[in-house]
Protein backbone atom coordinates (compact mmCIF):
# COMPACT_ATOMS: atom_id res chain seq x y z
CA UNK A 1 0.00 0.00 0.00
CA UNK A 2 2.47 2.43 0.89
CA UNK A 3 4.82 1.66 -2.30
CA UNK A 4 1.22 1.77 -4.51
CA UNK A 5 0.26 5.08 -2.47
CA UNK A 6 4.55 6.47 -3.33
CA UNK A 7 4.47 5.67 -7.19
CA UNK A 8 0.85 7.42 -7.24
CA UNK A 9 2.47 10.36 -6.37
CA UNK A 10 5.84 10.06 -8.32
CA UNK A 11 7.07 13.41 -10.00
CA UNK A 12 9.21 12.77 -12.81
CA UNK A 13 12.70 13.91 -12.46
CA UNK A 14 11.92 17.20 -15.05
CA UNK A 15 9.24 18.24 -12.80
CA UNK A 16 11.42 18.44 -9.89
CA UNK A 17 14.40 20.16 -11.85
CA UNK A 18 11.22 22.70 -13.04
CA UNK A 19 10.42 23.27 -9.26
CA UNK A 20 14.22 23.90 -8.35
CA UNK A 21 15.12 26.85 -10.43
CA UNK A 22 16.80 29.33 -8.92
CA UNK A 23 19.19 27.32 -7.09
CA UNK A 24 22.44 25.86 -8.02
CA UNK A 25 22.70 22.94 -10.75
CA UNK A 26 22.07 19.48 -9.67
CA UNK A 27 23.99 17.10 -11.83
CA UNK A 28 22.53 14.01 -11.85
CA UNK A 29 24.02 10.30 -11.37
CA UNK A 30 24.56 8.50 -14.36
CA UNK A 31 22.47 6.02 -15.47
CA UNK A 32 20.29 6.39 -12.45
CA UNK A 33 16.92 7.26 -13.86
CA UNK A 34 14.61 8.54 -10.65
CA UNK A 35 15.89 9.46 -6.78
CA UNK A 36 13.64 8.72 -4.32
CA UNK A 37 15.01 9.89 -0.54
CA UNK A 38 13.64 8.40 2.53
CA UNK A 39 13.96 10.89 5.39
CA UNK A 40 13.11 11.45 9.16
CA UNK A 41 13.11 14.18 11.44
CA UNK A 42 13.64 12.01 14.45
CA UNK A 43 15.59 9.00 14.58
CA UNK A 44 13.94 5.37 15.71
CA UNK A 45 11.42 5.55 14.01
CA UNK A 46 11.49 2.91 11.37
CA UNK A 47 12.99 4.39 8.45
CA UNK A 48 15.46 2.40 7.35
CA UNK A 49 12.73 -0.29 7.87
CA UNK A 50 10.52 1.02 5.64
CA UNK A 51 13.09 2.01 2.77
CA UNK A 52 14.60 -1.52 2.37
CA UNK A 53 10.92 -2.54 2.30
CA UNK A 54 10.25 -0.20 -0.45
CA UNK A 55 12.88 -1.49 -2.47
CA UNK A 56 11.81 -4.68 -1.46
CA UNK A 57 8.19 -4.16 -2.75
CA UNK A 58 9.69 -2.72 -5.67
CA UNK A 59 11.36 -5.51 -7.39
CA UNK A 60 8.49 -7.81 -5.85
CA UNK A 61 5.85 -5.63 -7.56
CA UNK A 62 7.67 -4.46 -10.73
CA UNK A 63 9.68 -7.61 -12.07
CA UNK A 64 11.85 -5.52 -14.69
CA UNK A 65 12.66 -2.66 -12.07
CA UNK A 66 16.23 -2.09 -11.47
CA UNK A 67 16.63 -0.74 -7.57
CA UNK A 68 19.39 0.33 -5.90
CA UNK A 69 19.69 1.65 -2.24
CA UNK A 70 22.14 4.12 -0.93
CA UNK A 71 22.71 4.11 2.89
CA UNK A 72 23.35 7.93 3.44
CA UNK A 73 23.44 7.41 7.03
CA UNK A 74 27.31 8.06 7.63
CA UNK A 75 27.67 7.68 11.47
CA UNK A 76 25.31 4.78 11.78
CA UNK A 77 24.80 2.42 8.70
CA UNK A 78 22.27 -0.49 9.00
CA UNK A 79 21.43 -1.37 5.60
CA UNK A 80 23.57 -3.92 5.33
CA UNK A 81 22.72 -5.74 8.39
CA UNK A 82 19.06 -5.46 6.90
CA UNK A 83 19.73 -6.63 3.79
CA UNK A 84 22.19 -9.71 4.93
CA UNK A 85 25.79 -7.99 3.01
CA UNK A 86 28.81 -7.39 4.23
CA UNK A 87 32.73 -7.12 2.51
CA UNK A 88 34.26 -4.78 0.65
CA UNK A 89 33.18 -3.38 -2.68
CA UNK A 90 35.46 -4.03 -5.63
CA UNK A 91 36.60 -1.28 -8.27
CA UNK A 92 35.45 -0.99 -11.63
CA UNK A 93 37.67 -0.56 -14.43
CA UNK A 94 37.14 3.52 -13.96
CA UNK A 95 37.50 2.93 -10.27
CA UNK A 96 34.48 3.30 -9.14
CA UNK A 97 32.73 1.46 -6.40
CA UNK A 98 30.80 -1.11 -7.49
CA UNK A 99 27.56 -1.61 -5.09
CA UNK A 100 27.21 -5.21 -3.37
CA UNK A 101 23.66 -6.81 -4.17
CA UNK A 102 21.11 -8.96 -2.39
CA UNK A 103 17.59 -9.83 -3.02
CA UNK A 104 18.06 -7.95 -6.55
CA UNK A 105 18.65 -4.75 -5.05
CA UNK A 106 22.03 -3.06 -6.01
CA UNK A 107 23.24 -1.14 -2.47
CA UNK A 108 26.29 1.12 -1.06
CA UNK A 109 26.82 1.96 2.56
CA UNK A 110 29.76 3.68 4.52
CA UNK A 111 29.06 0.14 6.38
CA UNK A 112 30.94 -1.81 3.80
CA UNK A 113 34.12 0.69 4.31
CA UNK A 114 34.56 0.41 7.68
CA UNK A 115 34.62 -2.36 10.51
CA UNK A 116 31.24 -2.71 12.21
CA UNK A 117 32.91 -1.96 16.18
CA UNK A 118 34.39 1.10 14.68
CA UNK A 119 33.12 4.10 15.45
CA UNK A 120 32.91 7.34 12.62
CA UNK A 121 34.13 9.80 14.85
CA UNK A 122 33.84 12.98 11.83
CA UNK A 123 33.55 16.28 11.70
CA UNK A 124 30.86 18.11 8.96
CA UNK A 125 33.57 18.39 6.30
CA UNK A 126 34.55 14.74 6.04
CA UNK A 127 31.06 13.62 6.28
CA UNK A 128 30.23 15.77 3.42
CA UNK A 129 33.39 14.22 1.42
CA UNK A 130 32.23 10.63 2.13
CA UNK A 131 28.85 11.95 1.04
CA UNK A 132 30.31 12.72 -2.46
CA UNK A 133 32.18 9.93 -2.87
CA UNK A 134 28.52 7.50 -2.11
CA UNK A 135 27.03 9.92 -4.49
CA UNK A 136 29.49 10.16 -7.64
CA UNK A 137 31.89 6.73 -6.73
CA UNK A 138 29.60 4.46 -7.21
CA UNK A 139 29.27 2.85 -10.75
CA UNK A 140 25.08 1.92 -10.45
CA UNK A 141 25.02 0.46 -13.84
CA UNK A 142 21.51 1.43 -14.97
CA UNK A 143 19.03 2.30 -12.29
CA UNK A 144 15.11 2.52 -12.80
CA UNK A 145 15.01 3.63 -9.20
CA UNK A 146 17.55 4.54 -6.45
CA UNK A 147 16.18 4.90 -2.95
CA UNK A 148 18.49 6.81 -0.30
CA UNK A 149 18.23 5.92 3.19
CA UNK A 150 19.15 9.63 4.62
CA UNK A 151 20.46 9.84 8.41
CA UNK A 152 17.84 11.56 10.85
CA UNK A 153 18.04 15.05 10.82
CA UNK A 154 17.80 18.34 9.14
CA UNK A 155 21.76 18.64 8.84
CA UNK A 156 24.80 18.28 6.40
CA UNK A 157 23.92 15.33 4.41
CA UNK A 158 20.81 16.17 3.78
CA UNK A 159 21.63 19.59 2.00
CA UNK A 160 24.31 17.86 0.71
CA UNK A 161 21.96 15.42 -1.06
CA UNK A 162 19.11 17.61 -1.67
CA UNK A 163 21.33 20.67 -3.20
CA UNK A 164 23.31 18.11 -5.48
CA UNK A 165 21.56 15.84 -7.34
CA UNK A 166 18.11 16.13 -8.77
CA UNK A 167 15.37 14.32 -6.56
CA UNK A 168 12.21 12.95 -7.74
CA UNK A 169 10.74 12.83 -4.34
CA UNK A 170 11.10 12.30 -0.83
CA UNK A 171 9.46 10.03 1.70
CA UNK A 172 8.95 11.22 5.36
CA UNK A 173 8.76 8.61 8.19
CA UNK A 174 7.62 9.30 11.28
CA UNK A 175 5.55 7.44 14.42
CA UNK A 176 2.51 9.38 15.67
CA UNK A 177 3.46 10.76 18.89
CA UNK A 178 4.35 14.16 18.99
CA UNK A 179 7.82 14.71 19.22
CA UNK A 180 8.11 12.78 16.22
CA UNK A 181 5.71 14.52 14.24
CA UNK A 182 7.35 17.62 15.25
CA UNK A 183 11.04 16.80 13.89
CA UNK A 184 9.14 15.34 10.69
CA UNK A 185 7.01 18.68 9.98
CA UNK A 186 10.40 20.38 10.21
CA UNK A 187 12.01 18.04 7.72
CA UNK A 188 9.41 18.14 5.58
CA UNK A 189 9.64 21.62 5.45
CA UNK A 190 13.51 21.61 4.82
CA UNK A 191 12.41 19.48 1.61
CA UNK A 192 10.53 22.07 0.93
CA UNK A 193 12.77 25.09 1.19
CA UNK A 194 14.96 23.26 -0.94
CA UNK A 195 12.27 22.85 -3.97
CA UNK A 196 12.14 18.82 -3.28
CA UNK A 197 8.60 17.57 -4.43
CA UNK A 198 7.46 15.73 -0.60
CA UNK A 199 5.57 12.64 -2.04
CA UNK A 200 4.06 11.95 1.72
CA UNK A 201 3.93 10.76 4.80
CA UNK A 202 4.33 7.11 6.32
CA UNK A 203 3.18 6.88 10.08
CA UNK A 204 5.40 3.23 10.82
CA UNK A 205 4.04 1.48 13.69
CA UNK A 206 0.68 2.77 13.71
CA UNK A 207 -0.96 -0.16 15.52
CA UNK A 208 -0.24 -3.43 16.89
CA UNK A 209 -2.31 -6.74 16.68
CA UNK A 210 -2.21 -8.94 19.49
CA UNK A 211 -1.25 -12.22 17.72
CA UNK A 212 -3.05 -14.46 20.65
CA UNK A 213 -6.19 -12.49 20.49
CA UNK A 214 -6.50 -10.00 17.46
CA UNK A 215 -6.75 -7.11 19.36
CA UNK A 216 -5.93 -3.54 17.80
CA UNK A 217 -4.00 -1.14 20.36
CA UNK A 218 -2.19 2.24 19.26
CA UNK A 219 0.96 2.14 21.95
CA UNK A 220 1.90 5.17 20.05
CA UNK A 221 -0.79 7.46 19.57
CA UNK A 222 -2.93 7.70 16.59
CA UNK A 223 -4.18 9.65 13.44
CA UNK A 224 -0.95 12.04 14.21
CA UNK A 225 0.59 11.26 10.57
CA UNK A 226 -2.68 12.25 9.43
CA UNK A 227 -3.08 15.32 10.75
CA UNK A 228 0.54 16.15 10.12
CA UNK A 229 -0.51 15.20 6.33
CA UNK A 230 -3.87 17.68 6.04
CA UNK A 231 -1.75 20.22 7.95
CA UNK A 232 1.07 20.74 5.60
CA UNK A 233 -1.15 19.07 2.76
CA UNK A 234 0.66 15.85 2.05
CA UNK A 235 -0.19 12.42 1.50
CA UNK A 236 -0.48 10.19 3.82
CA UNK A 237 0.77 7.28 2.12
CA UNK A 238 0.61 4.29 4.65
CA UNK A 239 0.18 3.14 8.38
CA UNK A 240 2.36 -0.11 8.72
CA UNK A 241 1.80 -1.34 11.93
CA UNK A 242 4.19 -2.36 15.07
CA UNK A 243 5.42 -5.66 13.83
CA UNK A 244 6.84 -7.81 17.07
CA UNK A 245 8.13 -10.21 14.68
CA UNK A 246 10.58 -7.40 12.98
CA UNK A 247 11.43 -6.35 16.93
CA UNK A 248 12.10 -10.19 17.35
CA UNK A 249 13.98 -11.41 14.12
CA UNK A 250 15.97 -8.03 13.05
CA UNK A 251 19.40 -8.11 12.67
Amino acid sequence: RVLRGLLGNWKTKEQAQKAARGLPRRWPIPGVKDIVVVASGKGGVGKSTVTVNLALAATALNKGLSVGLLDADVYGPSIPRMLNLSGRPELSNQDKMLPLVNYGIKCMSMGFLVEEKDAIVWRGLMVMSAVQKLLRGVDWGELDLLLVDMPPGTGDTQLTISQQVPISGAVIVTTPQDVALADARRGAQMFRDLHTPVLGVVQNMSHHVCSQCGHTSHPFGRDGAARLASEMNLELLGNPRLSMYLWRYRM
